[in-house]
């Protein structure tokens, strides 16, 4: 029986594709093909369409903040004076190249943000200068990473 993932025109070969591409986003659709007993033909049309459907989003290179320079991770709960004041805080927010991912969220915070530096200098300079200066931002709590344990993609196998 072919497994399908709810609501998506998804069969076991596309899934096979995907979770390749997950691990390793670099490798070759010839290199898939053989893997996976089909025609390079074959996968390039698969991934069209599910770059159609918008299941793919595209491709990044990752790589790792510390070796570069950066190294705080911190987690920021972002509270807004009002929940009206989203919209317009996302957009203030995403000229702060220091945040990665933003999050709207329910509980406690009104916005869930991860912010990248250098080091607690620029963090502090970021916090300080950069989110605090938001309108529409009534105060923030931060949390600061020592070690990332876990980081992966979802399973769809």
């Amino acid at each position: 029986m072919e497994k399908k993932l709810e609501n998506l025109d998804l069969d076991n070969l596309d899934i096979q594709i995907l979770s390749i591409l997950m691990n390793d986003a670099s490798i070759p659709y010839t290199e898939i093909a053989k893997k996976l007993i089909v025609s390079g033909g074959t996968i390039h049309v698969r991934m069209k369409k599910m770059e159609e459907l918008g299941i793919i989003r595209g491709s990044n290179l990752i790589i790792n903040p510390q070796k570069v320079g950066f190294d705080i991770t911190a987690f920021l709960g972002i509270y807004l004076e009002k929940g009206s004041q989203y919209n317009n805080a996302v957009e203030q927010l995403k000229q702060v190249k220091e945040v990665v991912e933003l999050h709207y969220c329910t509980g406690t915070y009104s916005m869930f943000a991860k912010i990248i530096c250098r080091d607690t200098t620029h963090l502090r300079k970021v916090l300080n200068e950069d989110i605090q200066a938001v309108k529409g931002i009534q105060r923030t709590e931060t949390i600061i990473s020592l070690e990332e344990s876990i980081k992966r993609q979802i399973s769809l196998t």
